[in-house]
């Protein structure tokens, strides 16, 4: 049963220390370099912890009282992990315009008129 003790606490740790990445991106993110370093760390955290939490599952052990919830939350992590890597700083990902811009336009049609 070590072996679980220590799959647990491993996901436990890989798991939290994404979190907190992923909670402080964005002061992370102030220059270039230090945003690729915090996204290049959450990735390896996200895929750390979904190792440790199959690895978890695969050894009998459970989460919250389920076994099952180890596995899904590995799928969860892997997704993190994987959107981690996505550098979409800057673009317009929607296509829309934001209400900043439809502001800006309704400034400039209002003095126009």
């Amino acid at each position: 049963m070590e072996l679980v003790g220590l799959l647990e606490s491993l996901s436990a740790l890989t798991c939290s220390g994404s979190f907190l990445i992923w909670m402080s991106i964005g002061t992370l993110s102030r220059t270039v370099e230090s945003e690729i370093i915090a996204q290049k760390i959450m990735t390896i955290l996200c895929f750390g912890a979904a190792i440790s939490l199959f690895g978890l599952y695969f050894a009998g052990g459970d989460l919250f009282g389920s076994a099952n919830f180890a596995r899904v939350l590995a799928v969860v992590c892997i997704v993190v992990g994987i959107s981690a890597g996505m550098n979409i700083k800057g673009e317009d990902v929607q296509g829309e315009s934001n209400p900043h811009d439809l502001m800006k336009m309704r400034r400039e049609s209002e003095e126009n008129e």
